[in-house]
């Protein structure tokens, strides 16, 4: 794992690593977090900041990147994106982070990604998203549809019998653009039927009568992506229906361990999602991961998929910049391609030249006390941010 890697590499002259007028100096390099800190969002991206700060840590006391140690601005996204690009316009053009990591929507992303295209500056976006994007400027550590919704519906196909299916979401780029890949895979290549598709704004609280209609319908299977403070009411109404997941069974692309600590675990158990990581996973770079966490945030912490997937980002650009031998973006960009990690938090991982990850995609069935049993996992998936016919 990334705790036990090689000693810090001696720091060459700043003349050298900094071609770019970034803020690095002879003793530190400076980057950015943005997230949302506050607002409807922040129960799903206040781990991903922990991650971050945790991995930085780490790095710092190996003695950091290139001999310099790293240093934090952190802003608040506030879950409103005219506030994540002013945030990242002040970073990059005022600040001169050195590299990002940051955003959780999918709609952050986009109000950022035309400045970070601008200004040539460095993001590590976190979040499984919906794909059909690529840009020189962002590095994408979670799955994008073809790892996450692809494999998970084919999953709930072969495994659980399903044949029809309501997609649930809300109502932004991520979950609308994920139920049109979901839709064409199920009557294209499942050969299923969608006997319905709703969509609720952000912070929405009310689903009775979308719940009603579920019970209506009698799907084989919900396909769900609702996000942020919406997963408590959703949930707990389902739960107080009496439409438990023993009678609906619930496929989730958006729940993980961060959520079900806000929405209870009595209210998931037997709900099942797609992710590549979940906290459970028993493997020795896992391990390490949680006991680092849980022993900088207490023992009561949580780690979900996107979490983990924030952790990624510091170590990423750190191997990327030692292979560079620079903080320039250009030279950080170029060494990326091709970079393995064996021994991550969820096991192998590769940066392919599309800035996506190599990975694998695991199916995890709540239990009451906050966890996922892990049923089901793929073998490791090259990454398709823009597969024919989806799009």
């Amino acid at each position: 794992m990334a705790t036990t890697a090689t000693a810090a590499i001696a720091a060459p002259s700043t003349e050298e690593v900094n071609t770019t007028g970034l803020a690095v100096t002879d003793d530190t390099v400076t980057v950015g977090i943005l997230h949302s800190l506050t607002g409807t969002m922040a129960i799903s991206e206040t781990g991903s900041v922990q991650a971050e700060k945790l991995a930085i840590e780490q790095i710092n006391a190996q003695g950091g990147i290139l001999g310099r140690q790293i240093k934090i601005i952190q802003e608040d996204g506030a879950s409103d994106w005219p506030t994540f690009a002013e945030k990242s316009h002040k970073l990059l053009e005022r600040d001169k982070v050195a590299t990002v990591f940051g955003c959780w929507t999918s709609a952050s992303r986009k109000a950022v990604l035309p400045v970070f295209e601008k200004d040539n500056g460095l993001l590590y976006y976190p979040t499984f998203y919906e794909g059909l994007e690529e840009s020189h400027n962002v590095f994408y550590t979670g799955q994008e549809a073809t790892q996450q919704i692809l494999a998970g519906l084919n999953w709930a196909h072969e495994e659980l019998g399903a044949k029809t299916f309501y997609l649930v979401g809300s109502d932004y780029i991520w979950p609308r653009t994920s139920m049109k890949i979901a839709r064409k895979h199920i009557e294209n290549v499942l050969h299923g039927k969608v006997v319905g598709e709703e969509y609720y704004p952000l912070g929405s609280t009310q689903f009775g009568s979308l719940i009603n209609k579920i019970k209506l319908k009698k799907p084989d299977l919900v396909f769900g992506a609702v996000v942020g403070g919406s997963n408590v009411a959703w949930f707990k109404q389902l739960n107080a229906a009496g439409l438990t997941f023993k009678k609906q069974p619930m496929l989730t692309i958006s729940v993980t361990e961060d959520e079900v600590l806000g929405i209870g675990g009595e209210n998931v158990e037997g709900l099942y999602s797609s992710m590549k990581y979940f906290q459970s996973l028993d493997l020795p770079g896992n391990k390490e991961f949680v006991d680092a966490f849980k022993a900088k945030y207490g023992e009561d912490a949580v780690i979900g998929d996107v979490t983990e997937s924030a952790y990624l980002g510091p170590w990423l650009w750190k191997r990327a910049v030692e292979a560079a031998g620079s903080f320039d973006v250009d030279k950080v960009v170029a060494a990326s391609p091709g970079i393995e990690w064996d021994t991550s938090p969820h096991g192998y991982l590769k940066v392919d030249k599309n800035h996506h990850l190599w990975m694998r995609t695991r199916i995890g069935k709540w239990k009451a006390d906050g966890q996922a049993d892990v049923v089901w996992e793929s073998d490791v998936i090259e990454p398709n941010p823009f597969p024919e016919g989806y799009q």
